[in-house]
């Protein structure tokens, strides 16, 4: 069964709870910190003003930067699901089941003990508020893994084929979820997630309670097209072209001219709303003793400035892993105190766990560690280790694709590419010293076979420990149905298993990976994204199947009546257009 193992849940006697004026005494409050994580999505490591981009204002950060602890050698993964995975869990996302970003594979095992689930043990109100991306059902949602309340979109971003029929790529008054009901609100995305995370900061300090809050924006993600439209205006008039990289044809330079400032709008965006965050702190008197952590979870969705790196999004070049990892907590964190060793999203929870005086037990087998202790001083001892990162497409990762190992000062590497698992036999591998060369311009592979050898043991050792975490390691969740937790389930292309075609093409076809808990008698609906012409559709789960006539131009309402059997099945909806076949763009499953 896919329910949480009990074992690992565990609770810790509770602490003093200070009341707002406590967070203002002259001495630092010694109670736990409340915690606010926020992480933008898409946003590059050169996307700040202190990062050096004197294109995309970001003031807000910048005074952020200027009063916190930084980590300047902080590592994410080239893609956001599985950071995600590894920010939650403090585990390489390998061992999570949490492998790609889509077509099922961006759906973390329930068994996983998140960040929210010890905080929420430990006593702390929990919410979470814009993008989860680690599954959209029960028992996979937010919702279940240990967030009291959640104001998320489904999938991996507002624009894809998980948001509900209607409701398609609209940033501005989009359809959310809101522990888990469906609901129509009104305002640009990012600015209703940090106003929905400051009404649960408020709630949590007037109920005296502390509060673990994760904001995680969708933007600067895209689609592009709806963006904050008084800075979209602004930012048209900049000249980008210092910042682009690569050589474009004039109309290809106005057109990605246009993306940069619509991407600059949504990040100034966040920009003013963390401003917007740190006013709600003060005006609570709670500033001194909550922790805010700001980073991103990827590299840039376009080829731009990264400071003397090279790389963006998917990649495995430095570019591609690297964010700013800012960490505010005036109690306890200097301002403009640095770290320069080699941390990672492995290492996020492991640290705010630390923090809160929250104990992790040993059976949990944490990959990351706590760098608390450089950022407070009171311990600036920090091993060398390796740390991977690696990123694919499909079912199953493959040795030497797509991954970097780092030693400090070493990186050893083979960007092959994102979705390019084609690799036959150990790769030409490349080595740099980071120390020197940032910018990967002199591959020492030829040069150091020592380190070329040890670093590429230490990279075997770890894809097999990895990939041993579970017997089927490397095996898809499955969505439980028909339960109380979600009578109604909404089945769409993020989480189906892809047959054929591109997999969010309209005529590509896939099916869904359930369990259901009892034999149950289920309405099934079956959506398409825009009219349908007339056809068949053929629905198949386990030994049970039914068809279903489609009427022309019908995109909802197109319901059957099947029996579910008890157990692990598959569900197959097959429609038949004219002897041409394809699957449905939703199914709707709801327990009678």
């Amino acid at each position: 069964m896919l329910l949480k193992s009990q074992h690992l849940l565990y609770v810790l006697p509770l602490l003093l709870v200070c009341t707002a004026t406590e967070f203002t005494c002259a001495a630092p409050d010694v109670s736990r910190p409340n915690v606010i994580l926020i992480m933008s999505d898409d946003q590059g490591t050169g996307d700040y003003g202190f990062q050096g981009n004197e294109l995309i204002r970001t003031p807000n950060i910048d005074a952020m930067h200027s009063r916190s602890g930084f980590l300047s050698n902080f590592y994410v993964s080239p893609v956001c699901a599985p950071t995600r995975a590894s920010l939650m869990t403090g585990r390489y996302n390998y061992r999570t089941r949490c492998i790609d970003t889509y077509v099922g594979r961006s759906m973390m095992d329930p068994d996983e003990v998140t960040l929210a689930e010890s905080l929420q043990q430990a006593g702390y109100r929990t919410g979470i508020y814009g993008k989860w991306h680690l599954g959209d059902n029960y028992p996979l949602r937010a919702m279940d893994q240990g967030f009291q309340d959640s104001l998320v979109h489904r999938g991996g971003g507002i624009g894809q084929p998980s948001d509900p029929i209607g409701a398609e790529g609209k940033y501005t008054d989009p359809t959310l979820f809101k522990n888990g009901d469906e609901v129509k609100k009104q305002g640009y995305c990012t600015d209703i997630f940090f106003d929905a995370a400051m009404e649960f900061i408020g709630d949590s300090v007037e109920s005296g309670d502390n509060f673990f809050t994760y904001i995680a924006t969708n933007a600067p993600h895209g689609p592009f097209d709806d963006v904050p439209q008084q800075l979209y205006e602004e930012y048209r008039k900049v000249d980008f072209s210092p910042i682009m990289i690569g050589n474009f044809r004039p109309d290809r330079l106005k057109q990605e001219s246009d993306k940069l400032a619509r991407i600059a709008a949504m990040v100034t965006n966040i920009d003013q709303n963390v401003g917007r965050l740190f006013d709600k702190l003060v005006e609570l008197d709670i500033l001194e003793n909550t922790i805010v952590i700001y980073l991103n979870d990827n590299g840039p969705n376009t080829m731009r400035y990264v400071g003397n790196m090279r790389g963006m999004k998917t990649g495995v070049d430095d570019g591609g892993i690297r964010s700013p990892l800012l960490f505010h907590w005036p109690a306890k964190v200097s301002a403009n105190k640095t770290v320069t060793k080699l941390c990672a999203h492995i290492d996020v929870a492991p640290t705010i766990l630390d923090a809160c005086d929250v104990t992790v037990p040993a059976e949990q087998h944490l990959d990351g560690r706590s760098f608390l202790p450089m950022l407070t001083g009171e311990d600036s001892d920090w091993p060398t280790r390796q740390v991977v990162f690696q990123s694919h497409r499909g079912d199953q990762p493959q040795l030497f694709n797509h991954f970097a190992i780092h030693e400090e000062p070493w990186k050893l590497v083979h960007p092959s590419g994102f979705g390019n698992e084609k690799l036959k036999g150990q790769p030409k591998l490349q080595l740099y010293d980071l120390s020197k060369d940032p910018r990967q311009n002199n591959d020492l592979a030829d040069q150091q076979p020592d380190v070329v050898q040890r670093l590429s043991a230490g990279y075997e050792a770890w894809f097999k420990d990895v990939s041993s975490t579970r017997p089927d390691n490397y095996a898809p969740p499955r969505i439980v149905i028909g339960t109380e937790d979600e009578l109604t389930t909404v089945l769409t292309r993020q989480d189906w298993r892809h047959l054929r075609g591109r997999p969010w093409a309209q005529d590509s076809a896939g099916f869904w990976l359930l369990e259901a808990l009892d034999d149950a008698a289920y309405e099934v609906e079956v959506l398409f994204a825009s009219p349908p012409p007339m056809g068949t559709a053929t629905i198949t789960a386990g030994k049970a199947t039914t068809q279903l006539d489609i009427p022309a131009g019908k995109q909802l309402g197109n319901i059957a009546q099947l029996k579910i059997p008890a157990g692990k099945v598959r569900l197959d909806v097959e429609v038949n257009f004219d002897g041409k076949t394809q699957g449905p763009h939703q199914v709707i499953l709801k327990r009678k």
